[in-house]
């Protein structure tokens, strides 16, 4: 029996065995994959379209860079960055070869066609040489990941120095009243959302839950030092319901 198989780790709110929750998520994400775009409009009535971009503004894209998304389905963030920077490269690496043949499928995609790369891999072990990007970003998707140092470690590895990573992600609210609200729509409305328009209730309970076990603000800030990264910030987004946090290989 492996390590893996004795170690246990979340998925929503059910422990799981290590070795088993990479393909749990999986099958999540293959299922809401063709709905997926749609329903981050749904459940974000659009903001989340907003946190992009300020992701972008923070970020700054600048000429030619090579830039990796992790996590990144459909290719939101790589769209973003490459219409901000000419003659940059994106990259966008997914474990769920459904969420990028519905990426490929956008008009962003065939437009940036000599620009792009996609790629099925695993946050925790990345197909690529060490000192290889200049910039590593991950948008709501660093939560589903099965052991987090691990992901942050290879981000840290595949950045060349003087890169910069920056993660954005569903956070806490600071205020426990406001967070106590966003909770009551969160579990009784968001998997309700996700049975009308995706015909898939779990999957949507699944990602309800797994932003209740992702470490808060400072917590997930501390990770990011302990990966080797320097001038860690963060940033709240709608009050704490998202938060940007951004690191530099130095």
């Amino acid at each position: 029996m492996s390590e893996s198989d004795t170690r246990t780790t979340h998925f929503g709110f059910m422990d799981v065995p290590e070795g088993e929750k990479a393909g749990m998520v999986h099958g999540v994400f293959t299922r809401v994959a063709n709905k997926y775009d749609i329903m981050n409009d749904v459940m974000s009535v659009g903001i989340h379209r907003l946190w992009k971009d300020a992701m972008m503004d923070w970020l700054a894209p600048r000429p030619g860079q090579k830039l990796l998304d992790v996590a990144g389905g459909t290719g939101d963030i790589a769209f973003r960055f490459l219409k901000r920077a000419p003659g940059a490269e994106a990259t966008v690496l997914d474990m769920t070869e459904q969420m990028l043949i519905e990426g490929q499928k956008r008009a962003e995609a065939e437009n940036m066609a000599d620009r792009l790369t996609w790629v099925v891999g695993d946050a925790m072990a990345l197909p690529f040489a060490d000192n290889s990007f200049d910039v590593y970003t991950i948008s709501f998707g660093i939560r589903n990941v099965t052991r987090i140092p691990d992901a942050l470690a290879e981000a840290y590895r595949v950045l060349k120095p003087g890169g910069r990573l920056m993660v954005l992600e569903f956070s806490q609210l600071p205020n426990p009243a406001m967070q106590w609200a966003y909770d009551r729509y969160s579990f009784n409305v968001i998997p309700v959302m996700g049975q009308i328009v995706a015909n898939d209730r779990d999957s949507y309970q699944y990602l309800v839950e797994s932003i209740r076990k992702f470490p808060d603000q400072e917590a997930f800030a501390a990770l990011i030092r302990q990966a080797g990264f320097e001038q860690v910030k963060y940033r709240n987004l709608t009050m704490g319901v998202a938060a940007l946090h951004s690191g530099w290989k130095i």
